[in-house]
């Protein structure tokens, strides 16, 4: 195994004269020092390095190789060579979904009796429920893993499967451009009937106002061994999603959609988007700036009559419940007090 590990390490280019070079970002790569990966979710779990079978090993050297040879231009990868059960991976939101642009990390560990087992994957949500196969715990529900109950065919075989496949899974068929229907409750509804494509577009609505939250919460505190890529990404993106955000609000374009055209169509959005999105949005700008963009090439919309918006109609709505539970508090206490006397 060491043998085949130096043959990957020198063919993936880890040599110590490239990183002092400012290469570009690669695909895939392995990082030589175990003591900094402590931000890895399976980091403190117990290593299964050292139990894993002759085939095991072999297994995880066949798809580091995969891996480094056939990973898409959207998915990176991150190996560690004094962890060879752990991966870090993260894969850049597909176009045409609430996803775009976006950056999603996964911490994924090889179990001891790979690859009889399926790989663990954990979602870095960052409190955000953004996709109904992502949960804010992590968990990853997909039947190639073997956490769901899907079709036989559709889960994990030992001899055939790969983490490749995973990856490109979760990319392809969870981060797509119509999530609503990953539920599957919702699974063989009628995608194109009124109700049913306007749940939809409220759902993708949700989710792209979470995916931007991620974004600003992967900008402050990105993965160990990816900052240069979260860094470089916002640099390239910043302005492609601010004019994305610019055409939603306008009501020019549906979440992940092309403009219709220059005209404000308002009825591709709502108030109450419009309203919570406007938060976001000043935050993407301050965000994006502090990381090095100048923006200089984009109008950056006032959305704070938006905010006020937001803020107007949720005092509207919790004023008289407030004053409900006011009157309900001192009624309680005057009770408690006249009672107190009577004693």
């Amino acid at each position: 195994m060491d043998q085949e590990l130096t043959e990957i390490r020198v063919e993936g280019g880890i040599e110590e004269q490239n990183q002092q070079q400012g290469r570009e970002f690669k695909h895939f790569d392995i990082i030589t020092t175990e003591n900094n990966i402590n931000d890895h979710h399976y980091f403190s779990s117990s290593s299964s390095s050292s139990s894993l079978s002759s085939a095991g090993n072999v297994k995880i050297m066949k798809e580091w190789r995969i891996l480094e040879r056939n990973l898409p231009d959207s998915i990176y990868v991150r190996a560690y060579e004094g962890r060879i059960d752990l991966l870090r991976a993260v894969i850049v939101g597909p176009t045409g979904t609430p996803y775009h642009d976006g950056l999603f990390f996964l911490d994924i560990k090889f179990p001891s009796d790979y690859p009889n087992s399926p790989p663990k994957v954990y979602y870095r949500s960052f409190g955000h429920r953004l996709n109904p196969n992502l949960y804010q715990n992590g968990f990853v529900c997909l039947s190639l893993l073997n956490t769901w109950s899907g079709n036989e065919s559709e889960k994990w075989k030992p001899s055939q499967s790969t983490i490749l496949q995973v990856l490109v899974s979760i990319q392809g068929l969870v981060l797509n451009a119509k999530p609503y229907f990953n539920e599957p409750a919702f699974a063989n509804m009628p995608k194109n009937s009124k109700p049913w494509k306007a749940n939809s577009l409220s759902y993708n609505r949700n989710a792209f106002i979470l995916s931007c939250k991620t974004m600003l919460c992967v900008l402050r505190r990105p993965p160990k061994f990816f900052e240069e890529l979260v860094v470089q990404h916002f640099l390239d993106r910043a302005e492609a999603i601010l004019t994305a955000c610019n055409a939603y609000i306008t009501g020019q374009a549906n979440i992940g959609g092309q403009p219709t055209s220059t005209t404000t169509t308002t009825n591709l959005t709502s108030r109450t988007f419009k309203a919570s999105i406007g938060i976001v949005y000043s935050q993407l700008v301050k965000s994006f700036r502090e990381n090095g963009s100048s923006l200089e090439n984009i109008e950056i919309l006032d959305t704070s009559k938006n905010m006020c918006y937001h803020l107007s109609e949720a005092k509207g709505m919790c004023g008289p419940f407030t004053l409900v539970i006011l009157v309900l508090i001192f009624c309680v206490g005057f009770g408690l007090i006249i009672r107190g006397i009577n004693i």
